[in-house]
């Protein structure tokens, strides 16, 4: 005889959700860290990078969890888009108020950030937008081109670093102005299969 029974409900308290409420609450302390030094270089700066780390690693274990171990919810759906462009946000604007990024940069990927956001709530009565392989490496080239930034490594090795961390930025604008554009695709083509 075959069981019928419906399979559990997968608890909303559970290791990948903790870990994403976690990548919140590092968030604060990433931005006092970077506050708190202020362009100096010095120990906080250093916090800073160890914190944004340890909450960047956080999201791919997270993630890894929830599929590995059956631990998808619809808490976790929601909240770790969230945690994701709160740590990303936050580390772009404060580079910017820093004066190590350009505003305008910053003020771009955040524009596209909140428009796909605003863009798949608009849509989602005709299905879901998931996450694409471009999304995926844009968030990768954005994290490193941040990482880059943040580390206090001009003074140790020269003006080449900001270079490098220029192009690595550089790189994930485009990729994140091109996956922006690709999204609006394909919400306009999801709305017109949907009223087919």
């Amino acid at each position: 005889m075959v069981n019928s029974s419906p399979s559990p409900a997968v608890p909303v308290l559970n290791i990948a959700n903790v870990l994403t409420v976690v990548r919140i609450v590092l968030v604060p302390f990433f931005v006092w860290f970077l506050l708190l030094d202020d362009g100096q270089a010095g120990l906080f700066r250093w916090l800073a990078v160890l914190t944004f780390v340890v909450a960047i690693y956080t999201d791919k274990l997270d993630g890894d969890l929830a599929r590995s171990r059956g631990l998808i919810t619809d808490f976790g759906k929601i909240a770790d888009p969230i945690a994701d462009k709160l740590l990303i946000g936050s580390a772009l604007v404060l580079l910017s108020v820093l004066g190590e990024l350009w505003w305008w940069v910053t003020i771009l990927i955040l524009v596209r950030e909140i428009g796909v956001t605003l863009l798949r709530f608009a849509v989602i009565r005709y299905g879901v937008m998931p996450a694409s392989r471009g999304g995926k490496l844009k968030t990768v080239v954005q994290t490193v081109a941040i990482l880059l930034f943040l580390l206090p490594l001009q003074a140790l090795l020269g003006d080449w670093v900001w270079w490098l961390s220029a192009s690595v930025m550089a790189a994930a604008l485009v990729i994140t102005v091109v996956t922006g554009v690709d999204y609006v695709v394909q919400a306009v083509r999801l709305r017109a299969d949907a009223r087919k």
